[in-house]
């Protein structure tokens, strides 16, 4: 992405630097309405609640509005800009295997690239042991795509498929506020900390209508420099940490340690090793569980099929024991790892050949 490109005559480095910004402060602000600290606003782990308010599995259950705001915010964005743009049919199955693996790996480290920078900007080191990680798994990733890898060539698709994800949100949305008895919620624990549900859907709406605008991507903003020299994203992603840190800092929320940190463990092996997964997977997808969301909300049902590989991803993580805890990670840990670290190769490898033959 070159630094010379504008949308709607703001230079990009501007507006991605400012949806850096804008991400933190947002992030933030749900901290502070309710929210659990240090995920403010963290995708996996609130596909995760989703899930489990849909009776898929029995941990942490609650409608996270924010889910159905960034898809709201991210569609209504596109089509006032006339940019919405349905497509799909790119290895729908292998996408879904590799959002149950990105979602294994994130409940490894308990969190997603969105909140791996948000756990640092709280001080948590734990963060920081799973950043190489992170930026290892990218690696990984980039080279593959480097050597040719793809899922295939998307396809024009009909406006009912490209909105189907954001048409279905919108019916949850109603169904939570009209008859919330029907989802599960929790009483206690992370699914009963939340900010109010006007909060969490205005913020939601927000952070997807300027994810759209300007591609912000934790994954994408490493790829693109490891691939392209392209330094535009990673300074998005540095500011997002800052700010954040200034706003820790500020509020009296910033503890620096290892120790004593919300929702997160110290096994560093771990921590390391569930990121990396994170990153690769995320690689091949194309971006990062924010940015996924984001795609789905503009017409990609290729995204809409990855957030739906993440929810059956959390369902399994749970129903079979295998999240980590603030006591560490579990006893399940490595054939969790093990085979989905596997999937995620075979598919890399897979992809890299076929991308070779057709070009």
């Amino acid at each position: 992405m070159k630094s010379t490109m504008k949308i709607n005559k703001i230079p990009v480095p501007t507006l991605m630097i400012s949806a850096g910004i804008v991400f933190a402060v947002v992030a933030s602000a749900l901290t502070h309405f309710g929210n659990p600290a240090n995920m403010g606003l963290c995708v996996a782990c609130f596909l995760r609640d989703t899930a489990g308010a849909l009776g898929m599995h029995g941990s942490a259950q609650y409608i996270r509005p924010e889910i159905i705001g960034i898809l709201i915010g991210s569609s209504l964005t596109a089509l006032v800009r006339k940019e919405f743009n349905p497509t799909g049919g790119s290895s729908p199955v292998l996408r879904f295997l590799l959002g149950i693996c990105v979602m294994v790996g994130a409940l490894i480290f308990l969190g997603c690239p969105t909140r791996l920078i948000l756990r640092m900007a709280g001080g948590d080191l734990n963060a920081l042991v799973a950043l190489p990680g992170f930026f290892g798994g990218v690696a990984v990733g980039a080279f593959f795509i480097n050597r040719g890898f793809t899922l295939g060539q998307k396809h024009k698709q009909s406006p009912v498929e490209g909105g189907a994800i954001s048409f279905v949100s919108v019916i949850l949305l109603i169904l939570f506020l009209v008859v919330p008895a029907i989802f599960m919620s929790s009483d206690a624990g992370l699914g009963a900390l939340r900010a109010a549900w006007y909060i969490a859907l205005t913020s939601g709406a927000f952070i997807g209508g300027i994810g759209f605008l300007s591609r912000f991507c934790f994954v994408g903003g490493v790829r693109d420099g490891i691939l392209y020299k392209s330094f535009t994203m990673p300074l998005a992603l540095l500011a997002m940490l800052l700010t954040g840190i200034v706003i820790n800092i500020f509020t009296g929320n910033f503890n620096l340690g290892f120790y004593d940190q919300p929702i997160a463990h110290s096994d560093h092996i771990w921590n390391f090793l569930g990121m990396l997964t994170v990153g690769f997977g995320s690689a091949l997808l194309g971006g990062c569980p924010f940015r996924q969301l984001v795609k789905a909300g503009s017409g990609d049902s290729d995204s809409a099929v990855t957030i739906f590989g993440m929810m059956t991803g959390a369902a399994i993580v749970h129903n079979f024991d295998l999240a980590s805890s603030p006591g560490g990670a579990s006893g399940k840990v490595i054939p969790a790892f093990g085979f989905s670290l596997l999937i995620i190769l075979v598919i890399a490898v897979l992809g890299t050949i076929k991308g070779r033959k057709t070009a």
